[in-house]
């Protein structure tokens, strides 16, 4: 197993990071829509739909809506803003799983879902890509880098001392330790950054709490996924990765992070949308 996950890393390396910063406009938009119709497929089996043309047909529908919202670029902020929301409600859900699933247990409301999951993460990259004075690669890199370290500060804390449970009806391997020593590592490497770039005491605090709302929001996302799993039965949610489980095990942090991040970047009055 660890010789297969090493080996799929290896790959998928290099490929994810040529195609992050190697490919711009509709390239990129074309790569990206790639993972997230490979995540739609995987999700549909998530909502309950088994039959693979059913399946298929999914994932060319929500490959169709990025299609749609790639040629009307007016819709990304009402996307967001609808993301930002539906992350909230996921955190409510969460947190009081298994009896929220009565709300969300028919396939029509799991699809919704995925939609919601899904889209405005393509959204988000799209624009993050695309801010202005050439800082797209950056703030690309930045998000993903919060998300990782922050999951390998909570496995390693949560290793060493987590014994409270987070979620243990959704996901009992996570624990309160692990949350609190990945936001930790998180913000000081936020930390640590701001001091490089001399940032003010104003964008620094600023720049904390946005790297705080990303983190927490990440875990959110595992979260969200894994109940999905668990509802489902099923405990990856697909093989096409050797080692690595599914497309959606990958990216379920980043699906939640993404379109957070871009909106705190433009209320901050980074950029605009």
């Amino acid at each position: 197993m660890l010789k297969q996950r090493i080996l799929t890393a290896l790959v998928l390396l290099p490929l994810a990071l040529c195609g992050f910063f190697l490919l711009d406009g509709g390239w990129f938009a074309l790569f990206i829509g790639a993972v997230v119709t490979l995540g739609a497929w995987e999700w549909a089996r998530l909502a309950g739909l088994e039959a693979q043309p059913v399946r298929c047909l999914f994932a060319a529908l929500v490959a169709g809506m990025l299609m749609v919202l790639y040629m009307v670029p007016t819709l990304a902020p009402w996307l967001l803003g609808l993301a930002v929301i539906w992350w909230a409600v996921a955190t409510w859900l969460v947190l009081t799983y298994p009896g929220s699933a009565q709300y969300w247990s028919s396939i029509a409301c799991k699809v919704l879902i995925g939609l919601l999951v899904l889209l405005p993460a393509w959204q988000g990259l799209l624009m993050l890509k695309e801010w202005p004075s050439g800082l797209g690669n950056w703030l690309i890199v930045s998000v993903m880098v919060l998300v990782w370290v922050a999951d390998i500060g909570a496995y390693f804390t949560g290793r060493a001392f987590g014994k409270r449970k987070l979620a243990p009806a959704v996901s009992p391997g996570k624990s309160w330790a692990g949350l609190y020593g990945g936001l930790g590592i998180a913000l000081l490497i936020t930390l640590i950054t701001g001091v490089v770039r001399a940032w003010s005491a104003g964008q620094l605090i600023g720049a904390l709490a946005a790297a705080a709302v990303v983190v927490l929001v990440s875990v959110v996302g595992d979260l969200t996924e894994s109940m999905f799993k668990r509802q489902a039965g099923i405990k990856d949610s697909s093989q096409l990765l050797p080692g690595h489980g599914g497309v959606l095990d990958r990216i379920d942090s980043l699906t939640a992070a993404i379109p957070v991040f871009a909106v705190l970047l433009w209320a901050a009055g980074w950029g605009t949308m």
